[in-house]
């Protein structure tokens, strides 16, 4: 009860302290009378990446490297083929571990190896994205080539014969293996859903 009536004496004595130690703003900085979001038409490919849930292995693999953000940068243009969870779940060695296997008989320290599956992840990535979009999808049985961000690595697309009323991109091989499951287009680029992943090295 002397607690309660203590908070009520001293509780005027606070505020009218806080009171004096408050600012006033210059009234000569003009602040908009309403408030403006920044809006896009359609959603980035880091917002399509983070609702897609049958790709989020990759967009968490994603998210540790600096390529990300360009994901958000409304002026990049840019083609991500995403593999599926299963995809990277399918894959033996996954892409923190890189293509070759580690010698047991090396030690490194806890710095090293984070740094090599910093590496290693920074590489996977950058081959799944081609620095340009829209691309252009063969038709028929053309092959048409694009350079990945990672560098010395290119991804074919190959037509391949189908049901007309199927969608173009449902009418094209990636590295006479992949096949993409669907597509998702951003304001600065597309993303192709693909049921495999990039081999390099």
């Amino acid at each position: 009860m002397r607690f309660h009536l203590f908070s009520f004496l001293i509780l005027p004595l606070l505020a009218s302290g806080s009171l004096d130690q408050q600012e006033i703003l210059d009234s000569s900085i003009h602040m908009p009378d309403t408030f403006t979001p920044l809006t896009h038409a359609r959603p980035t490919i880091a917002d399509l990446l983070t609702i897609e849930s049958s790709a989020s292995i990759f967009y968490s693999y994603a998210r540790e490297v600096k390529l990300s953000e360009t994901f958000n940068d409304i002026n990049a243009r840019m083609t991500v083929l995403v593999p599926t969870n299963k995809a990277v779940m399918a894959l033996a060695r996954k892409p923190h571990q890189g293509s070759a296997p580690v010698d047991d008989t090396i030690i490194i320290s806890e710095e090293e190896f984070d740094a090599q599956s910093k590496h290693n992840v920074e590489r996977w990535v950058s081959a799944h994205v081609i620095a340009q979009s829209p691309i252009v999808l063969p038709s028929d049985k053309s092959v048409v080539e694009y350079p990945t961000m990672l560098e010395g690595k290119s991804v074919t697309f190959t037509g391949v014969a189908d049901r007309a009323e199927d969608p173009e991109w449902a009418h094209v091989v990636i590295d006479k293996k992949m096949h993409i499951v669907s597509m998702r287009e951003a304001e600065n680029g597309v993303l192709y859903i693909v049921d495999g992943t990039v081999k390099f090295d």
